[in-house]
């Protein structure tokens, strides 16, 4: 029953990843369409990121009444609704509409799917199933260029994506089981709480509390400059090679599908990595690659460059996300670890929801060409406070029992 639930859990990351990533790639297609100005996907982008904030927060309690199977049941079925509603839109006011149950959708479950692997797997697993959050991510802008390249409108491609997410939800509707016998068996796990003077077991839920835990603002930081560079990156790259170096659109947009590839095959072989390097190690050499990459989007040299620096920037990213994931319940203990991965998630939603339109103001008022400076920026900053934090002290074993 555990290996067919991890499987369940493989096929949800998937579902996480399909909706993240067509927007930045449709969307040199869809606002001439729409006769908005290029700055105006940032407005969607910030109200996804928002809901999908309010649903992080309070996904600790939401998964504590019922139960993480359920919720990733429902916020997945939302997802659907919602990019059915993209599919069938004709106008930017209904985009915005649609753009809430979009962003709602998508908090709860990656707070919640999160933690469940954190503690109860390997960190190896971890990067894997945020390799097949890559494979979701990849598929959709190769979904949505694709069609553009067929000569099908922006609209099929949300529709064509919609569909694949019913089919994950009926998968995760007749899991439900699986995941209640889940609850029954982790009610054995050892809790390791790592307290601070103010917060208990009782009260871990607490947000107020959880704020209180050392580290907690370092690590709210980390994810925020982390998400900052992966959503900017997946939003303006389409734009940044189209607009900026001359590229073709549909090509474009292929072309963000390779950064999310890079996520994608890095994640998968840092899963083997783990059994070699430490966990500390990979996010160190992630950040490394993604200065690598941005600095090679600064080159005028040619596309191999430009390529290159994306795939490059998709493998650095690849070990950073997963691997803080997979810290937390070391460095909050077990008993905080939902609570704290809540605000984790809605910290780095907060940067995907206000610096890429921030970039996108930057973009329109000064130049395209800011993109690679703007990514060194924040990988600077999420540099600092890693290193400050430096390797986190092991307080449960709970990760490891299967």
């Amino acid at each position: 029953m555990g290996s067919l639930l991890l499987i369940i859990i493989y096929i949800a990351f998937i579902s996480l990843g399909l909706p993240d990533s067509i927007l930045g790639s449709a969307w040199p297609s869809m606002y001439p369409e729409l006769d908005v100005p290029i700055s105006y996907a940032g407005i969607l982008s910030m109200i996804i990121a928002a809901g999908t904030i309010f649903s992080s927060i309070f996904a600790a309690k939401l998964i504590q009444k019922w139960g993480t199977g359920l919720i990733t049941l429902c916020s997945v079925s939302l997802t659907a609704i919602a990019l059915t509603g993209f599919g069938t839109a004709s106008s930017f006011t209904q985009l915005i509409l649609w753009a809430i149950p979009y962003g709602l959708g998508a908090g709860s479950v990656d707070a919640g799917l999160n933690n469940f692997a954190a503690i109860h797997y390997q960190v190896r697993h971890l990067n894997w199933l945020h390799c097949f959050w890559g494979v979701g991510a990849t598929l959709g802008p190769c979904i949505m260029g694709t069609l553009l390249t067929r000569g099908m409108n922006w609209q099929s491609g949300y529709l064509v994506i919609a569909i694949i997410q019913v089919l994950l939800s009926l998968v995760l509707l007749l899991s439900l089981p699986l995941w209640k016998k889940a609850v029954h068996s982790s009610s054995n796990l050892p809790s390791d709480p790592k307290s601070s003077p103010s917060c208990s077991t009782k009260n871990s839920l607490s947000l107020c509390n959880s704020f209180l835990l050392k580290g907690t603002w370092q690590v709210m930081i980390i994810f925020f400059c982390y998400c900052t560079i992966e959503s900017t990156t997946g939003l303006w790259a389409g734009s940044y090679l189209a607009i900026h170096r001359g590229i073709d659109p549909q090509t474009a947009a292929q072309w963000v599908a390779i950064f999310y590839l890079g996520i994608t095959l890095g994640r998968f072989f840092c899963g083997w990595a783990t059994f070699w390097f430490s966990n500390q190690r990979l996010i160190q050499s992630g950040l490394i690659l993604i200065c690598a990459g941005s600095t090679l989007l600064t080159f005028s040299g040619g596309s191999s460059f430009w390529l290159g620096g994306l795939i490059l920037i998709g493998l650095g990213c690849a070990p950073i996300f997963p691997g803080m994931l997979h810290q937390t319940p070391e460095r909050f203990g077990t008993d905080h670890s939902q609570s704290i991965m809540g605000i984790q998630m809605a910290s780095g939603y907060m940067g995907t929801t206000l610096m890429p339109p921030f970039f996108g103001i930057l973009a329109e008022k000064m130049s395209l060409s800011l993109l690679p400076y703007y990514l060194l920026i924040n990988l600077l900053l999420m540099g600092i406070i890693i290193w400050m934090l430096g390797t986190p002290t092991k307080v449960s074993k709970s990760d490891s029992t299967n």
